[in-house]
């Protein structure tokens, strides 16, 4: 059978296509925008959305730097 080529990916889909852990790509979809799509209790991934996503820079923030501002106002 042939493999649809512009299909919905799951997380664990996303997370190796990736290379990152699962809790790292739910962080960047709360904290980053990550292009994401909630389908009942399930996230799905266009590969091309996340890939143009990478490509600018969706997640280069330094999240330390972001941990370290949240600290200081309280």
């Amino acid at each position: 059978m042939a493999e649809i080529k512009d299909r919905w990916l799951s997380v664990d889909e996303i997370c190796k296509y990736l290379g990152v852990s699962s809790d790292t790509v739910y962080r960047w979809i709360d904290r980053f925008g990550m292009p994401a799509y909630r389908m009942g209790r399930l996230w799905k991934f266009k590969k091309d959305q996340v890939d143009a996503w990478v490509e600018n820079g969706g997640a280069s923030a330094d999240s330390s730097k972001e941990d370290v501002g949240k600290d200081s106002k309280k």
